[in-house]
């Protein structure tokens, strides 16, 4: 039996059921329905449309299907459409008569959007805090021996050596906007559609604004069709998700570039890798290629959700239940992808020898010839075009690069740039890759690390963030 069978005579089509059921996904949202039919509650004995004893009573049965889902013992009935529909039977069941009184001036559209928001509300914080954590465990492991460095790269060639921190910072600081973006979500969402109803709002006296205050909201809804058809934030969670995905990601194809034998900058702790069902010599570094191939999953999600919205007319149309399998999916993929690549940079070795040795690249040096020209007074122009030439010669001729130099008049004494390790502490300038320029970087990641950290721990406390 449906909570709307009063206006049919037959019951509902086995294969429309099948296809309307949610169930077995939204279940998950159980917590913040709870929350919204208590505020709910509270707000209906605000408005003396329940009596206190009969509020107390509901939100009794409540508290009790709260026990039961978070015992597991909870039984679903056979005609739980949704985990919606579930607790009001339940709550129904357990209180009575009163139960009855449930959904009073509410409609399954607001009851809906309240919990899901929820969710989204939640969900923006946990995952702004797991990626910050990321963040932080890339910065230590930087720390770990600040001395150590490795090629930096472009278009895959190298290019010039970098600290390993300040590679490793790099990813921390892209790290700390999806921080942001999800803080932002957070605060963009934070307004109550609960007291919207269907679409039009309701004609007995309940307060939005009262239960918006109970649930933690900024304010409640200004009005009342936008507030029950609106999933902008669900598209914009999926969004900083994909985004923050598409960088685990980067993150991951480095790592496999690494821990490979061709880079052998680095290997992975035995607990992050898996081995071959058939090579007995493999050690695989998965956890980085799935947190490569997941990023394609997110981005999917967003995809989806989107296509969803395009062209609905207002208000509410069941469409949005397409809402909640790519969310709930992508929310509980990226926590397990941060949690994962936390544990897996915590575990990396990282071979100095190999890494330095690819550094110190003589050619790599090139850059450096150029400026020291410079200083000298050549027009740049002129400088690379002279020691372009003498990179050329020694590639055409086989012959090393510092004995080209060595031979060229204009180069013979700047030999000095291909010491080891002298090209990485030439790059001083603020925000560069070398050892001189680090300690002003690692001042700005902490008061940047603080101000999140404050911000994450505010919104929790449920203000506005």
């Amino acid at each position: 039996m449906t909570l709307w069978h009063g206006r049919f005579s037959s019951a509902m089509a086995a294969s429309l059921w099948q296809l309307s059921e949610s169930f077995p996904f939204d279940r998950l949202l159980y917590q913040q329905d709870l929350a919204g039919s208590r505020a709910h509650v509270r707000g209906l004995v605000e408005a003396s449309l329940l009596s206190a004893a009969e509020g107390e009573q509901i939100l009794a049965a409540l508290d009790a299907v709260d026990e039961e889902f978070s015992r597991g013992t909870f039984e679903r009935g056979a005609g739980d459409e949704d985990v919606h529909m579930a607790i009001e039977r339940r709550v129904t069941e357990i209180a009575g008569p009163v139960g009855a009184k449930l959904h009073t001036g509410r409609s399954r559209n607001d009851q809906v959007a309240t919990t899901v928001k929820l969710f989204v509300r939640d969900a923006t914080v946990d995952i702004a805090e797991g990626a910050l954590r990321l963040a932080e465990a890339l910065m230590e492991l930087g720390q770990r021996d600040p001395s150590r460095y490795l090629p930096g790269y472009t278009h895959l060639q190298r290019a010039q050596p970098v600290l390993l921190a300040h590679h490793l910072a790099a990813h921390a600081w892209a790290l700390t906007r999806d921080v942001d973006r999800l803080l932002e979500t957070r605060r963009r969402m934070n307004v109550s559609p609960l007291g919207a109803g269907a679409l039009a709002g309701t004609s007995l006296p309940l307060d939005p604004g009262y239960t918006a205050r109970l649930l933690g909201f900024d304010r409640s809804f200004a009005n009342s069709v936008d507030a029950v058809s609106d999933r902008d934030y669900v598209a914009e969670l999926l969004f900083d998700i994909a985004m923050l995905g598409v960088h685990v990601s980067r993150m991951g194809e480095e790592l496999v570039l690494w821990t490979s034998s061709e880079f052998g900058f680095a290997t992975l702790g035995d607990d992050f890798t898996t081995g071959s069902s058939m090579l007995p010599h493999k050690k695989n570094s998965d956890v980085a290629e799935l947190a490569r191939g997941k990023s394609g999953r997110f981005i999917g999600n967003l995809t989806t959700m989107l296509v969803v919205l395009k062209g609905l007319p207002l208000a509410y149309n069941r469409d949005l239940q397409e809402d909640k399998e790519p969310l709930i999916d992508s929310v509980t993929q990226i926590a397990l992808v941060l949690e994962a690549l936390r544990g897996a940079y915590g575990s990396l070795e990282f071979h100095d020898e190999v890494a330095r040795a690819a550094a110190d690249d003589p050619y790599m040096a090139a850059i450096d010839l150029a400026e020291r020209l410079v200083e000298q007074g050549r027009p740049f122009r002129e400088a690379h075009e002279l020691v372009g030439r003498a990179v050329g010669e020694s590639v055409r001729s086989g012959r090393p690069f510092r004995e080209v130099v060595a031979e060229t008049t204009e180069l013979a004494g700047l030999l000095a740039v291909f010491e080891p390790g002298a090209t990485l502490r030439s790059r001083s300038s603020r925000g560069a890759a070398g050892p001189v320029a680090w300690p002003y970087q690692q001042e700005t990641w902490q008061v940047v690390d603080a101000t999140l950290r404050d911000r994450i721990a505010a919104a929790r406390a449920g203000e506005s963030a």
